[in-house]
């Protein structure tokens, strides 16, 4: 494969309005493809043990990745792209999945989607340090509105108790909004889903044995819902769905991105209920409705 220079790498243009308005479109794409994984997860936890499911997840997703980029003839990155690919693969290919994964032994989706209620503050931040975005103070005002609408609603459904995999939970939260932050930096000089799909082509050297070594210690039982479950996280939530979720992030902006997820905890108690059979509260349409209110400010605030 040829390496991609940064002399031939795409440039950084002004995104005109239509192609902002389908940038937001994929980004909420690439949230619905998310908020069935905790779902999923919990199938595939039906049939496999933690680490065979993480291990195995991140194995099937490369081999997709990889065959698109071999297909299309797709150079290899430039060296400067490496370090930036190495915090997406420690972020959202390896330390998300396994981390939430661990935490979903015990925790159900509803007290899991915590995480994902706080992720798009995290993110917004750590995009402000790292990529030096300033949105505005109505934008930073609506995003805290949200995530605390998001938070109050998840740890009510949950019963406020606080569980051992917090630790996990909390740890997944830090290590994916890093991968965000530089999966949407890439993205705006490299096709999106050239940068996941090159993070899981890097972990391939990892997950291999990993899968090999889970599965010899961990046993396998397959049903319907293991297989369906082990198949979405890998192909969905693993590939398409972060593909479209960084060229959204690249057409729109980290932070606006970013607060699109604050949907997804709402989104996941609705797919925990239909195929998981938990219960939802009368404050599911309220918090819905705040949650949307705010999502529609940080989409209209500057920065």
């Amino acid at each position: 494969m040829r390496v991609q220079s940064s002399a031939t790498a795409p440039t950084r243009i002004a995104v005109p309005a239509p192609a902002r308005t389908f940038g937001t479109v994929q980004a909420a794409l690439g949230v619905a493809a998310f908020s069935l994984t905790f779902p999923a997860t919990a199938w595939g936890l039906e049939g496999f043990g933690p680490w065979s499911l993480v291990a195995v997840r991140s194995v099937l997703a490369a081999l997709v990745a990889g065959g698109c980029l071999l297909a299309l003839r797709i150079p290899l990155p430039a060296r400067a792209h490496w370090p930036g690919l190495a915090v997406v693969a420690a972020g959202v290919v390896v330390g998300f999945p396994l981390l939430t994964t661990l935490a979903l032994r015990t925790s159900t989706t509803a007290h899991a989607a915590v995480v994902v209620g706080l992720l798009p503050l995290t993110t917004a931040l750590l995009s402000a340090l790292r990529v030096g975005t300033r949105p505005s103070r109505t934008f930073w005002a609506a995003a805290l509105a949200g995530a605390a609408a998001v938070v109050a609603f998840t740890v009510q459904q949950s019963g406020g108790a606080l569980t051992t995999a917090d630790l996990y939970l909390f740890a997944a939260l830090l290590v994916c909004a890093a991968g965000y932050t530089e999966g949407g930096r890439l993205a705006r000089t490299m096709p999106g889903w050239q940068v996941i799909a090159w993070a899981l082509v890097l972990c391939l050297p990892l997950s291999v044995p990993a899968a090999a070594l889970a599965l010899s210690h961990e046993p396998v039982h397959l049903t319907a819902h293991s297989v369906a479950g082990l198949l979405w996280v890998a192909a969905g939530s693993q590939f398409v769905g972060l593909v479209v979720w960084y060229r959204g992030m690249a057409a729109i902006g980290i932070p606006k991105a970013s607060q699109l997820q604050l949907a997804q905890p709402l989104l996941t108690l609705v797919w925990s209920v239909l195929l998981l059979g938990e219960h939802l509260t009368v404050a599911a349409p309220l918090t819905a409705a705040a949650v949307l209110v705010c999502i529609a400010v940080t989409q209209r605030a500057r920065g």
